[in-house]
């Protein structure tokens, strides 16, 4: 385990603490009412038909996009990293994934379906799947573009130019995959829209770990680390996983 770095505390009696905590809990209010005006302006944005008729590979056989909702009408996507020829899913899109089994049976509740999707084929997929024992809806779009449509997917010539189209910017990019989430919903007569996607620390939202990490005194206590994320495994590794080298990447090459 890391050791944790953190400053010397500053102690205060109960009453001083308490006036320090209420200060914050100000800053904390506003922070919350921010985040309500900010849900509701996303739940405002205009829709996008998707009119591709994009196919993935399933256990239960070829499904449809519209089939992935499982007779819901919304449904949200993890795009996670796990090209094909990789021997395993990244260790950073695992970290996230590792929520998920809570929150499928409340999330159906409200309509809404979750559903991973990677590029890798579904006999890989399951492979991985089993070896971390996790059983959320997990779908290959092996030979398919929808990785790429939804800007989590690069091609060599796209990387050669020297930046790819990414988290809304045109911005360099290392590796031919990327971390996002993908949000659509369907109408009655079985059209899908497009209606929201997020990506690089927005798929934090799914990570309620960190949630409860910034809630402590030494918080993420990822600064001196060579990238915010070195320090996470997938979770059978944590024992005997080697020290992550300077410089990598939760999208690299296992």
């Amino acid at each position: 385990m890391d050791t944790l770095a953190h400053d010397t505390p500053t102690l205060v009696s109960r009453d001083a603490w308490r006036d320090a905590r209420l200060a914050l809990l100000a800053r904390e209010k506003e922070l919350t009412r921010l985040h309500d005006q900010v849900a509701r302006e996303r739940r405002a944005l205009p829709w996008v038909r998707v009119d591709t008729p994009y196919t993935f590979d399933t256990p239960q056989g070829t499904r449809t996009l519209t089939d992935l909702f499982d007779g819901r009408r919304q449904l949200m996507v993890q795009h996670f990293m796990f090209a094909p020829g990789w021997e395993q899913g990244c260790k950073s899109c695992s970290f996230t994934a590792d929520h998920h089994a809570g929150a499928l049976l409340h999330l159906a509740q409200r309509d809404l379906t979750l559903v991973a999707v990677s590029r890798a084929p579904l006999a890989d997929i399951e492979a991985f799947r089993r070896r971390m024992g996790w059983t959320f809806p997990w779908v290959s779009s092996f030979g398919t573009s929808f990785n790429h449509d939804f800007g989590v997917n690069f091609s060599q010539e796209e990387m050669s130019r020297g930046a790819v189209d990414y988290n809304y910017t045109r911005q360099p990019f290392p590796h031919e995959e990327a971390p996002g989430i993908s949000v659509f919903v369907r109408d009655d007569d079985g059209q899908v829209f497009h209606t929201y996607s997020r990506y690089g620390r927005g798929v934090e939202a799914m990570m309620h770990t960190y949630a409860l990490l910034d809630l402590t005194p030494y918080g993420r206590n990822e600064d001196a680390l060579d990238y915010p994320m070195a320090w996470v495994r997938h979770h059978d590794r944590y024992d005997t996983a080697a020290p992550v080298a300077a410089g990598g990447c939760c999208a690299a090459k296992p």
